[in-house]
């Protein structure tokens, strides 16, 4: 279920108003309440604890952002007279951990480090999920070794990963070349694949792509461009002005193309994250845009070490983008397609810019699709990211 921001404390509930209200419940009046657990982040009222009643309850949502027991109060009326109901929930976490990575590793014998290190591991609600190895091995000695890569959050959930281990005494690089696409996408040939279709055909850019004519983009067939207005260089830091923005946004605007800009983001928290929005703000000063302000966050070889549980991930994109939305612009998560569907609950994004480098996906519900690196248009010197935005 969604999860809301906006959480109606419980201390509102007693001692409104100057007269007292009783918590001993009149003759004939009842509520049953359902006593089971409930999982964290859930999406929960009163009244979904309450199988049966004959009185009028006064219904909030309740905070399940903490596992544990907490005590619930709520305000009902019976007979023209209001009560105040107690009664105690246990908030529980019961969703395991993830791991993702090669189910074969190789280290050269006499490896001192930690085999947890090569491995991608996060958890709904606990930021520190512990990991250990369990099997027989032995760095010291060759061979091949059947292990388990566990991870357990605070609540005892466990998700265990079989990995085969290889030692062995050298470890030859493998030079066959680098991953990616080196054929390049003419963006006539990207037009003729989505000719039919409805849907508009555009680009990305940075200061990378240099000096732009963008009369020449918007002739070949482009009819918007999203573009960098800034980079975090490190987190804490203010971020840095692309800089090309100035250019772009007024270039591309007077070629009569859409324009909508994105971050690069290095936040480690949401206040960092709504940081970097008031920064947007600032810089765009009011300027209007036909598309979205794009969370861009991309730091994923670090993961582990930033603590954060998915929830704090997820939560951090949904601040930034209620923090641009507030004031009047559209907001839009970017990521990978693998990402997407392991680490971001994109249920709670009404925009998704999907980045899945391929001639089709499988990928359902984006607003728009990076689907090439490689791309080539006139008016730009080089490769650029080419895009495909759904139409309404």
């Amino acid at each position: 279920m969604k999860k809301c921001l906006l959480v109606l404390s419980v201390l509102l509930l007693v001692g409104c108003g100057k007269d007292t209200v009783s918590d001993v419940m009149p003759k004939d009046a009842f509520i049953d309440i359902k006593l089971d657990d409930i999982p964290v982040f859930e999406e929960v009222y009163v009244s979904d604890l309450i199988s049966d009643t004959n009185v009028n309850i006064e219904d909030y949502l309740l905070n399940t952002d903490v596992i544990g027991e907490k005590e619930v109060e709520f305000y009902y009326t019976y007979q023209g007279e209001k009560y105040v109901y107690r009664t105690t929930v246990n908030v529980v976490d019961t969703v395991k951990p993830k791991i993702f990575g090669s189910s074969s590793r190789t280290v050269k014998v006499g490896y001192e480090g930690n085999l947890c290190n090569g491995y991608t591991y996060g958890d709904n609600y606990d930021g520190q999920p512990e990991c250990s190895v369990v099997g027989e091995y032995d760095f010291n000695r060759v061979g091949d070794y059947d292990i388990e890569i566990v991870v357990t959050d605070a609540s005892g959930n466990s998700t265990n990963y079989n990995v085969t281990l290889h030692v062995v005494r050298d470890i030859t690089s493998n030079n066959g070349g680098g991953g990616g696409s080196s054929t390049k996408l003419p963006f006539s040939d990207a037009l003729e694949r989505f000719r039919g279709k409805d849907v508009e055909l555009g680009i990305d850019v940075s200061e990378w792509q240099g000096d732009i004519d963008y009369e020449a983009v918007r002739e070949a067939g482009a009819t918007f461009v999203m573009m960098r207005i800034g980079v975090k260089l490190d987190s804490g830091e203010e971020p840095a002005l692309d800089k090309k923005f100035l250019d772009n946004i007024r270039n591309a605007k007077e070629a009569g193309l859409k324009v909508g800009v994105y971050l690069y983001s290095k936040a480690l928290s949401s206040e960092e994250a709504i940081d970097e929005a008031k920064w947007i703000l600032k810089e765009l000063d009011g300027e209007s845009l036909d598309l979205p302000i794009v969370f861009d966050w991309e730091i994923w070889s670090n993961w582990n070490s930033y603590h954060m549980s998915f929830h704090d991930l997820n939560k951090m994109a949904e601040d930034f983008i209620k923090t641009v939305e507030e004031v009047g612009y559209e907001g839009m998560l970017y990521g990978s397609k693998f990402y997407l569907e392991n680490f971001w609950e994109t249920q709670d994004f009404e925009n998704i810019w999907l980045a899945h480098y391929a001639s089709s996906t499988d990928y359902e519900g984006y607003k728009m699709w990076q689907f090439s690196n490689v791309g080539r248009i006139n008016g730009i010197y080089g490769d650029v990211d080419l895009n495909v935005m759904v139409v309404d």
